[in-house]
């Protein structure tokens, strides 16, 4: 039988082969996954060369779905079948090494595969007694990520979803903390009849950290100056600290500016916090893995003596998205205030489950995909990574310094570079020009008062052929444009 989509799903039990699949159930899931296999392999076997623009936006794709929620079942082949057939069109490129938005990375095929597998395996991973296979492999992938990383053994590490909820999860331990440490439990009087709290931060601070010190009931930071590049004024930090000494307070600190890639001064500021009592979380979304290698470990001088770290697996490491990791220092205080127990789940142990490191108690075996990439690169393998990637960002902004009419405005100490012309408009224009031409696709931002196209590198595959070619576009599009 044919559906709407072309494809065609059995009608009859004649069509069911019999040999390795007893059941109608098993020949449905062997064809659904086989025609998932089917339309994945497609999509990544063109990512590299197809346009990056989209084809159609969100109304298109509401207008080509079937919007009615009909009475009769079908099978899952089909369904797969149609759900890819509309999708596509809709999918942008953002595995292609010519994607240089959001700061997203790419797929690693160790940590995709493995991806699938979590899948298909469907293990809750919340307690380590009844899904014992994936909490031990984030276990070990976090004694690894600590060891990379250069961060004290022995800290907590969560699979949370992402940067920002790492953050929030790094924050909400780093809230409870200093207030305990002035004799407040805010996890029985909450925060309204508590002490004072502040929250520190630089002028660039990241809006994940904004955003997870809002849920956290920090609130927004108090902003205390940064320098051209984005590092945290250390004097306005002391000047701030100095003005209300009692007041329990959390400082957020940088490795990596989403513009410029500079790193805070975290061997001076961290020194500064902790003389004032202050808790110090450290924001590496992409930045903390300049750790991982000797060419750039110096970027990372002192991060290991802060409280807490937030970074993400699906940028530098590139596995796929779902995968933010929180690490506190203090695994008994990560766990205290994150942990949450009922009648109804396996007893607490002497080691903490999945579930007391992250705000979820249901959720996929994240971690999964960092222990593959993790044994697919191994130690070399990883600061290759990291390397490359900074490599392809200098090599960029070294292009662009040759096109006539356009600027980069970074100092470029990692992986994000910041292009401009003399002029607002004619900058935006060179944006909206190569998101609809399709060879790249770079964000456009205002930093520092002025409009930039934003290249963040961190896909794996942006080698010299995809720097050349991003080169080749910006300077067909500045030309086409009479930037000069």
């Amino acid at each position: 039988m044919e559906d709407q989509t072309g494809a065609t799903h059995p009608n009859n039990e004649d069509e069911i082969p019999a040999e390795g699949l007893p059941t109608r159930a098993g020949a449905e899931l062997h064809r659904a996954l086989d025609a998932a296999h089917r339309h994945a392999v497609a999509w990544l076997d063109s990512v590299a060369e197809r346009p990056i623009r989209l084809e159609t936006d969100v109304d298109g794709i509401l207008g080509a779905l079937d919007t009615t929620l009909h009475d009769e079942s079908r099978s899952a082949a089909a369904v797969v079948d149609e759900l890819a057939a509309i999708a596509e069109p809709g999918l942008m490129a953002m595995g292609s090494p010519r994607f240089y938005g959001f700061v997203i990375g790419g797929s690693h095929p160790a940590a995709l595969a493995a991806d699938w597998l979590v899948s298909a395996w469907d293990q809750n991973t919340g307690s380590r007694q009844p899904t014992p296979a994936t909490a031990g492999l984030e276990e070990v992938a976090g004694a690894w990520l600590l060891e990379l990383l250069g961060l004290p053994a022995g800290s907590g590490v969560g699979f949370a979803t992402g940067a920002s909820s790492a953050n929030f999860a790094c924050l909400v331990t780093a809230r409870d903390a200093v207030l305990r440490d002035r004799g407040y439990d805010a996890s029985t009087g909450g925060l309204q009849a508590g002490p004072r709290l502040r929250f520190l931060a630089g002028d660039a601070v990241h809006t994940s950290v904004v955003l997870a010190g809002r849920l956290a009931g920090l609130g927004a930071p108090e902003t205390v100056g940064a320098d051209a590049q984005g590092r945290i004024d250390v004097p306005g930090l002391e000047r701030a600290l100095a003005a209300d000494p009692d007041a329990a307070t959390v400082v957020a600190l940088q490795a990596g500016d989403v513009h410029s890639g500079a790193f805070d001064d975290f061997a001076i500021a961290i020194a500064v916090a902790r003389d004032a009592g202050a808790w110090v979380h450290v924001d590496g979304a992409f930045g903390l893995w300049a750790a991982a290698s000797s060419r750039y470990t110096d970027l990372t001088d002192g991060v290991a003596e802060a409280d807490s770290w937030a970074t993400d697996a699906h940028k530098t490491l590139n596995v796929p998205y779902d995968c933010g990791v929180a690490i506190v220092r203090d695994e008994a205080a990560m766990t205290s205030s994150l942990g949450a127990h009922a009648a109804y789940l396996p007893a607490v142990a002497a080691v903490s489950d999945p579930y007391d490191r992250v705000p979820e108690l249901s959720r996929r075996a994240r971690g999964v995909t960092v222990w593959a990439a993790l044994r697919a690169l191994g130690r070399r393998g990883v600061a290759d990574l990291v390397d490359g990637l900074a490599d392809a960002a200098s090599a960029l902004a070294d292009g662009f310094a040759e096109i006539p009419g356009l600027e980069v405005l970074n100092d470029v100490a990692f992986t994000q570079v910041c292009l401009a012309s003399g002029d607002d408009a004619q900058t935006l224009a060179l944006g909206e020009w190569l998101r609809a031409e399709g060879t790249v696709w770079a964000s456009s931002s205002n930093w520092q008062g002025r409009a930039v196209v934003r290249f963040a590198v961190s896909n794996r595959g942006t080698d010299a052929e995809a720097v050349a070619r991003t080169v080749d576009a910006v300077a067909r599009g500045a030309e086409a444009l009479g930037i000069r």
